[in-house]
């Protein structure tokens, strides 16, 4: 699967909309076949930075930066944003979320 992380400085003025800004391409994604997960956080420490994980399976990556969807998302995102968005992108084995051996819980 391709697991993704990117961090997203938002300007101050954008930053209580992001949300609402980001949401039709977050559901056309949601809905992509490879998509495994599309998931939004803010930081609790700099309320103008949002941090997207999301995964794919490894058919899925491509059709999904080549939508029109990604392309519109993108477009309406870039006058919203204070600075290039930072990203980690890797392929790695398995197909989602495991439990943390360290933290076993019951």
């Amino acid at each position: 699967m391709y697991f993704i992380v990117v961090k997203f400085t938002v300007k101050p003025e954008f930053a209580e909309d992001w949300i609402e800004r980001t949401r039709e391409f977050t559901e056309a994604t949601r809905q992509e076949p490879g998509n495994l997960w599309f998931e939004w956080s803010r930081n609790v420490e700099r309320p103008s930075e949002y941090v997207l994980v999301e995964a794919f399976t490894d058919e899925g990556a491509e059709p999904h930066v080549t939508s029109q969807h990604f392309k519109d998302g993108l477009e309406k995102m870039r006058p919203a944003l204070e600075s290039t968005p930072k990203i980690i992108s890797r392929q790695v084995e398995g197909t989602g979320w495991e439990e943390m051996g360290e933290l076993q819980i019951g």
